[in-house]
């Protein structure tokens, strides 16, 4: 049995480690929660930040195996939670990770303001930020055809979040394939 992929997005500071990490600890199923960090933390040689633009071909790869091992739990009839930065310039991959499972696949953009964004990133126990990505918080600002799947977390406590994503999943406003 396939199990859904949720991915949780937005800029850091957004609250994507929190609520992530309360929805899989509260699904009514087995869930997993990957924090796609752990990933890029893996790279022990040549690691490039990710919000560089030589980074792009190092953010593919590691994107890549996400997809890879989110199918296998899913396949295994767990729901999947990614807590990353996932733009909208990787989701061609989770789609076709998606499509090649045949499972539904959710995109949620949490985006607070930016000065939300920053005093948060900045003030977090595990890995603060002191000095804010450049542009970063900027490529989640105008998402066109993607605002239907933005939720304003300047302001939302995290169970009224965890319930805005699950109803968002419930009634497939959020999904993106599948």
């Amino acid at each position: 049995m396939t199990a859904p992929i949720v991915i949780l997005s937005g800029p850091p500071g957004a609250g994507k480690t929190a609520l992530a990490r309360r929805l899989a600890e509260t699904s009514e199923a087995p869930a997993v929660h990957f924090h796609t960090d752990d990933f890029y933390a893996a790279i022990r040689s040549g690691y490039i930040a990710p919000w560089l633009a030589e980074s792009h071909p190092q953010n593919r790869v590691v994107m890549r195996a996400i997809v890879a091992a989110a199918a296998e739990y899913a396949r295994g009839g767990y729901r999947v939670v990614i807590d990353g930065v996932v733009g909208p310039w990787f989701l061609d991959l989770y789609r076709d990770g998606a499509r090649r499972l045949g499972v539904a696949l959710d995109y949620v953009v949490l985006r607070p303001d930016r000065a939300t964004a920053v005093a948060r990133a900045r003030d977090r126990q595990a890995s603060p930020l002191a000095d804010y990505p450049p542009g970063l918080y900027e490529s989640f600002a105008e998402l066109g055809e993607l605002e239907r799947h933005v939720i304003d977390t300047t302001a939302v406590d995290l169970e009224a979040l965890a319930r805005l994503v699950r109803a968002g999943v419930a009634d497939g406003r959020i999904r993106l394939a599948g």
